[in-house]
């Protein structure tokens, strides 16, 4: 690692956490004046956010990026919108610092709280999606965190061109531009200096590919809130009503493809599957789906290729769906627990008592029942956006926004007790 990228890194690691320290005690109307005041920066810089993006979607289609890549990375006015609109339900969110988690008194007289407080210092090392430079950048600064953004070299033009518009809005609210920072180079050494920055980041946040996320597991030193693949699955049980149960599987593979929350695995009850099955994988084949299914899917429709056991482990961020016929709910959760990545399931089902074995069950994040997987997301939960979808069991899980990027302390008063020998 060169000096001069060391160097760099400590700088902002230094800088960010002076700015913190700030910045945990900003009053709740500093910190939405300028959430409000950077959505507004947003949309004056929209043209020049567009025009910098296109410049990497041209670099991205040069360099061979899948189309379910090219559409995270890419962004047009209406994203750029919900961009600005995601800050100012952020700052319209109640103020999380200072909240009382739990307070009780003691015999002594002891009065204790639990009183819930910034991070500190929050790293985010993502990949291709721009946006998250605005919801990170946002969410941090709401929940009273100083940020250290490092974006992918695919979208480095495009999160550069929010930034500059981002610290217009917070510099001219009259919030220390340090509060947010990005790293300004695509140097991968970056990355692993940054993990290194222990004494100046609390945590770090990876949302990227496998191979970024198993990077950074490997090589930090600092906590990490762990946003793995997302291997998700949809289950469609036998008292699946049938134009419910297509509606939510197209959506959740086919409405976007690219996003971790796409189901990327169909698990259908073999009780229903002499009506269900075929009808199902037709409509996803017709969609443009490339069907990856076991012998009863294959049968169903000569178009489905067959799977293979890579295929129940992989997140295709793609069109293409593993297809698998399951010997009812048990079997179902037994799936999604063994070949999951503790993500986002669902199960379509008119059964309450299958839909309370199946939510009770699968040991993810997020659980659904009737519903599309593609809902797994901060801004759909009501948390404005989110800075990743935890896939971890410590501290922050699912969807991580203001709450989650929170710890707390206690704060204990008295009237003079001491404690006996």
């Amino acid at each position: 690692m060169t000096n001069d990228i060391q160097t760099l890194m400590t700088d902002l690691g230094r800088r960010a956490r002076t700015a913190a320290r700030a910045l945990a005690l900003c009053p709740a109307f500093d910190k939405n004046k300028a959430l409000r005041a950077a959505a507004q920066a947003i949309r004056i810089d929209a043209k020049l956010i567009v025009a910098a993006n296109a410049a990497d979607m041209a670099a991205g289609e040069a360099k061979g990026l899948s189309a379910a890549l090219l559409d995270r990375l890419m962004l047009n006015p209406a994203r750029v919108e919900a961009m600005a609109k995601g800050l100012e339900e952020i700052a319209a969110l109640p103020d999380p610092v200072g909240r009382t988690l739990a307070e009780w008194t003691r015999p002594n007289g002891l009065a204790i709280a639990r009183v819930a407080v910034p991070l500190g210092v929050v790293g985010i090392i993502y990949e291709s999606r721009p946006n998250v430079t605005a919801d990170a950048a946002g969410l941090c600064l709401k929940s009273g965190n100083a940020a250290i953004l490092r974006g992918g070299s695919e979208s480095f033009h495009s999160s550069q061109a929010i930034m500059t518009a981002l610290l217009g809005g917070i510099t001219a609210a009259g919030l220390p531009a340090d509060c947010v920072q990005m790293v300004p180079t695509t140097d991968r050494e970056a990355v692993g200096a940054m993990l290194r920055l222990s004494e100046f980041i609390d945590v770090i946040v990876p949302r990227g590919g496998k191979s970024l996320v198993a990077r950074v597991v490997e090589e930090s030193r600092i906590p990490l809130f762990q946003h793995l693949e997302g291997i998700c699955h949809t289950y469609v049980d036998a008292a699946a009503e049938m134009e419910m149960a297509k509606a939510v599987v197209l959506n959740a593979k086919m409405r976007r493809t690219g996003v971790c929350g796409a189901t990327e695995t169909l698990l259908v009850d073999a009780a229903c599957a002499a009506t269900h099955l075929a009808p199902l994988v037709s409509m996803l084949i017709d969609a443009g789906c490339e069907v990856r299914g076991d012998a009863a899917a294959q049968q169903a429709d000569i178009r489905a290729l067959p799977a293979d056991d890579a295929d129940w482990n992989t997140e295709y961020l793609d069109a293409i769906i593993a297809v698998k016929v399951v010997d009812g709910v048990r079997a179902a959760v037994d799936h999604v627990n063994t070949h999951g990545s503790g993500h986002t399931d669902a199960i379509v089902t008119a059964d309450a008592t299958a839909a309370e074995a199946f939510l009770q069950g699968c040991d993810s994040a997020i659980v659904l029942w009737n519903a599309s997987t593609q809902f797994a997301d901060g801004g759909e939960f009501g948390m404005g956006a989110e800075i990743g979808i935890s896939t971890g069991k410590m501290h922050a899980r699912g969807p991580v926004g203001v709450e989650q990027l929170c710890t707390f302390k206690y704060v204990v008063k008295g009237a003079g007790q001491v404690r006996p020998g």
